[in-house]
């Protein structure tokens, strides 16, 4: 394997991603199925609208609209080469999640999507509440959001040893860049990488309470086959939010 390709900013990790995504998320086809199935199976009846945060080249957004019949799509998505591969026509915000609520925009979106650990690319815990408060902002108040993270103590991923050191250095030692990673995709013969963060249920739960959102549901899947799990510990989390009203 070549050498590591690293930046320091996501945004262009992504524009250099771009020419292979379809084969990264062909690489995942079990996990993203399921993550959209699950989603589909808790859509609010009559939605209308989407808002897809970190939305790739929109493929997502567009089934899970599709299939929803729901008319109305926006991509949030800050990578001009991920916007540049979209073929849908759908409207294009070409911004980062972080700066969302800085946008000028009154309307509300009956589902909001952030997936696949788009999160997880934001640094520092500021930001990321940032960014969910502006998904909270932009949610109706029958809305719900759908925020799916890697989960830090997935032991299916990362095995049992290296799970249980991880969750003993967290116990002792409480910092804000516990979670904090190297998120690497293997490209042919070379590597990209950049700024990751995995997340611990706690931590969900403080941001969505700071931002105004309550977890309705938490589902676990398996990361390597799309099997919905009962044990956090065999997964990553797909989160169902909702304003608190």
């Amino acid at each position: 394997m070549g050498d590591l390709e690293q930046f320091d900013d996501p945004v262009l990790a992504y524009d250099r991603l771009s020419q292979t995504y379809r084969e990264l998320a062909r690489r995942r086809e079990p996990y993203l199925i399921a993550v959209e199935r699950e989603i589909l199976e808790r859509v609010p009846a009559a939605s209308k609208s989407l808002l897809d945060i970190g939305a790739g080249n929109g493929s997502r957004a567009s089934r899970i609209a599709s299939q929803a019949g729901i008319s109305r799509i926006v991509l949030v998505e800050p990578s001009e080469k991920m916007i540049g591969q979209t073929s849908n026509g759908a409207e294009t915000w070409r911004t980062r999640a972080e700066a969302l609520g800085a946008r000028s925009s009154d309307e509300k979106f009956d589902v909001i999507t952030c997936l696949w650990n788009v999160l997880g690319h934001i640094r520092g815990t500021a930001h990321r509440t940032k960014a969910l408060g502006a998904a909270h902002s932009l949610l109706s108040d029958r809305g719900k959001l759908f925020l799916d993270v890697t989960h830090r103590y997935n032991v299916r991923s990362y095995g049992l040893v290296p799970t249980a050191l991880r969750l003993l250095h967290d116990f002792l030692v409480r910092r804000e860049e516990n979670g904090d990673v190297v998120a690497c995709w293997n490209i042919g013969e070379s590597r990209i990488g950049t700024y990751g963060h995995v997340f611990a249920h706690r931590e969900i739960m403080h941001l969505a309470l700071t931002c105004g959102l309550k977890v309705e549901e938490r589902v676990v899947i398996d990361y390597e086959n799309g099997q919905v799990r009962r044990n956090a510990f065999q997964g990553n989390l797909l989160y169902v939010l909702r304003r608190r009203l």
